[in-house]
């Protein structure tokens, strides 16, 4: 069984969506063994954006991700990084397959595609293990 963390953007929460997009995470037979609602600090942006915090557009992705607070959650499954890329779809809102939870609700209409793209989810194992650690404390994943 892998985790992964998934962060519920700023857009999921001003839409309402949050529920609707852990009920998918529930239906695909996921398991919740994290959750908490928090602001983002720009040290912590900083350090999870570290690949791209030196390029001239991160400011506005900090300005983004500290709008309204977040929701950040550790979810477990059966090969959940593969699985959740899926159910996601691309970063790009515009380019994401019909049906995933970026084509359904993110922002395609604006030329922030990439960035107001519903959730973040962790690429492979390696940094999963590393960004719930940056966002939970051992204690707090069950």
């Amino acid at each position: 069984m892998e985790k992964t963390l998934i962060l519920l953007k700023p857009d999921c929460v001003q839409k309402t969506l949050c529920g609707k997009v852990i009920a998918r995470f529930e239906e695909a037979g996921f398991s919740l063994r994290a959750c908490k609602m928090m602001n983002l600090s720009s040290e912590i942006l900083r350090e999870h954006y570290a690949h791209i915090a030196d390029m001239p557009f991160y400011p506005e992705v900090e300005k983004f991700m500290q709008e309204t607070a977040v929701i950040a959650m550790v979810l477990e499954g059966d090969k959940i990084i593969e699985r959740m890329r899926e159910m996601l779809g691309v970063t790009d809102c515009k380019e994401a397959a019909e049906g995933t939870i970026r084509s359904d609700w993110g922002s395609k209409d604006d030329n922030n595609s990439k960035m107001k793209n519903i959730c973040h989810a962790s690429d492979s194992v390696e940094n999963a293990e590393v960004e719930i650690l940056r966002f939970f404390s051992a204690d707090e994943v069950l």
